[in-house]
Order: structure tokens, then sequence, then C-alpha cells
């Protein structure tokens, strides 16, 4: 049964999940590997709400279904604090302040026929994300090099990130690999404290539509939605087969739609908001957006408790540790290759450098600031 007090401490943990992802919704910016480091510095490092070890299995995890990635971790945090009311408060204020900004967008475009140049106010932001990824890989990467083997593996998971092999496949690979090399150690022995198929497939209906075009753009985006793998910029691909090929989109109104991905916060899977408004205005807008979030809440509930299954089965732990050092292998090559891309001359070195001290040296000090004061120091070194 019950009691008021539980009532009570429930309530607090749901306010506590509120505040802090749709603190982490408007100034998440950089992409899904900027926003798990954040996300671990707030849970792990100052809340302490979950152990570094717990934090690796979820990236794992989300990892291994498809959706967006820092998403789909929003939502298992929101789990692991306060169950299911959690995953769906957490989740749904993570992305909300993303679908908001991106809808002034939408609105503007739509008036104006062109979206607002910010380039200028965004300079900093890039060099100063990358210290906010590797200050939380580092103490991952230690945590998950459990073994000269896992070692081995997540080198070669790094290179060949680095040489653009599909990361689906070297998570998986790097899994088998590791469960193979434990079937070998452990020949004869068995390990009964498991025995589940961690994916699901899954059918939605949705009958109340409120148009044909509506009930089209639900489709597609609840189809892209359940079977994108990836980060979310492998999103555009997909638009625009389905949308541009078919259309219903410009060629020109995806590529805005990309470029509003990457300049506002939060997940790149908002810039869907974007689109459905551009074809059918705010109901094709909010539609969308409901199409290619919801198989992510639905993944998430199904396979958060068995993310603690795994890891208390001897067998399939070794699965766990091996993607867990895949995912920190890939997020550091997505940071190399962010750097090469972003760190190109000598204001952003210094942002870069400052950056990464501070975030070293400073671990207490609250991500925001960083991202704050690099899209300052950007915006003014830009005016030199």
């Amino acid at each position: 049964m019950t009691t008021g007090v539980d009532q009570q401490k429930k309530s607090i943990k749901l306010k506590e999940l509120a505040k802090l992802f749709l603190k982490l919704g408007f100034i998440g910016f950089g992409g899904p590997a900027a926003h798990i480091a954040m996300m671990q510095k707030e849970v792990v490092i100052k809340k302490k709400w979950l152990s570094e070890q717990h934090f690796l299995d979820l990236i794992g995890a989300t990892n291994l279904i498809p959706g967006p990635n820092s998403t789909e971790m929003a939502i298992h945090i929101g789990h692991e604090r306060a169950g299911i009311k959690g995953l769906i408060v957490a989740g749904l204020c993570f992305i909300l302040p993303a679908v908001f900004i991106t809808g002034i967008f939408a609105f503007l475009y739509k008036q104006y026929g062109e979206v607002p140049a910010l380039q200028a106010f965004f300079y900093g932001i890039k060099p100063a994300i990358i210290a906010v990824i590797l200050g939380a890989v580092f103490p991952l990467a230690k945590k998950s090099l459990k073994s000269i083997e896992l070692a081995i593996i997540g080198i070669i998971v790094l290179v060949c990130s680095l040489l653009n092999f599909n990361e689906i496949y070297l998570m998986f690979g790097a899994g088998f690999l590791a469960l193979m090399l434990k079937y070998i150690s452990n020949r004869g022995k068995t390990d009964k404290t498991l025995n589940i198929a961690p994916f699901f497939l899954m059918q939605i209906s949705f009958s109340t539509i409120l148009s044909a075009i509506n009930l089209r753009l639900f489709l597609i985006f609840l189809k892209i939605g359940a079977i994108l793998y990836g980060s979310g910029y492998v999103l555009f691909a997909f638009l625009d087969s389905e949308l541009v090929s078919t259309g219903l989109l410009s060629r020109q109104q995806l590529i805005d739609a990309i470029a509003v991905g990457q300049f506002t916060p939060g997940p790149v899977f908002s810039s869907v908001t974007f689109i459905g408004y551009q074809i059918n205005g705010f109901t094709g807008a909010v539609i969308s957006t409901i199409g290619i979030f919801i198989p992510s809440f639905l993944f998430v509930a199904l396979l958060n408790p068995l993310v603690k299954k795994m890891r208390n089965s001897k067998f399939f732990s070794s699965f766990l540790d091996a993607v867990n050092v895949a995912s920190v292998a890939i997020i550091a090559a997505i940071c190399f290759e962010m750097g090469k891309e972003t760190i190109t001359d000598w204001r952003t070195i210094i942002i870069a450098v400052l950056s990464i001290i501070v975030s070293f040296g400073f671990r207490k000090i609250n991500s925001a600031f960083l991202v704050l004061g690099g899209s300052l120091l950007g915006y003014l070194l830009s005016l030199i």
C-alpha cells in the first residue's frame, strides 16, 4: 500500500527529473555525445543518482536499440529514478524544449522563407562541447577497461569507427566477440541467470488521425523511429528517400531542416517538427514529432528492466562490458571527427584548450557554463 510519504517522495523525484531535463533540453547543443556527457556529469557526478558502471551499462543498452541515443538515455534515467512516470517525464522534458524552439524556427521559415542567421553565436559552442565530451568519456573509459581483452576490443572499435564502419555492426560485433571469448574460457559451465530475447518487434496502431496527410506523416516517422540506428544525422538520409523522393518536401527544405537541427539544442530528431510544419502546419508538426519519438519510449520501457538482469548474468555481462567499451570508443571517434571539423583556426584552438582545462580542472562547474562561455568567447573572438 502506497503511503502519503511514498507519494511525496515520488513527486519530489518527478520534479527533480523535470527540472534537470528541461535544463538539458534548453542547453543541450552538440549532438548525442555531448548530451550524454552532460547527463553523466549531472546524474553520476553531481546528483549521484546512478553509479558510473550502471550509467555505462545504460549507454550500451541505448546503442543496441533503434532511435535517438541521447533521448533514450534521458528516458532510461527517468525510469531508473521514478519508474514509468519518471520515464515519461524525463523523456518529454528533454524533447519538448527542442521541439518548441524548432517550432518557432518552422513558423518563421514558413512566414519569411529563410532561417535566421545565428552562426556568429554558435562559433565557439562546438569546441567547448568537445571538452564536455572528453570530460565525461575519461572516467567512463577508465571504468569500462576492465581487462586487456576489453582494451583490445576498444582499440579495434575505435580504429574501425574512424574508418567509418557502421556503428551498429561494431556494437554487436564487439558484444558477440566478447561472448565467444567468454564461452571459450568457460566451456562446460552454464549460466542460467538470464534467458531472454533483448529485442522486440512492435506494431502500433493509431486510429484517430486528423487527416490523410497526417496519417501518412505519422506512419513515415513511426517507421523511421522504430528502425533507425545510429546518430540523428543518419535520419536525413531516410528523410530524403521518404519525403523528398516522394514530393512531400523539397530538397532545399530538407537542407534547411538539417541546419535547424544542427544549431538548436536537444535531440536532432526534433528536426521532424520543422519538417512536419512545412508539410501540414501545426498538426503536421505535432503528428510527426509524436511518430518519431514514440518507439523510443516503448523500446526503453521494455529494455530497461533487462539491463540489470544482463549485468547479473556472468555470461551476458561480458557482452555488456564489450558493448560499453565499444560505446566509449565510438564516442571518442565522434569527438575526434568533431575536432577535425571544428578546431580549424587559432580562435577555436583557444576555446577548445580553455574549455578542456576548465572541464578537467573544475569538474563541479556546470556544463551549461562551458557551453555558454564557449559561445560568448567564440562571438567575441570572431569580432577580432
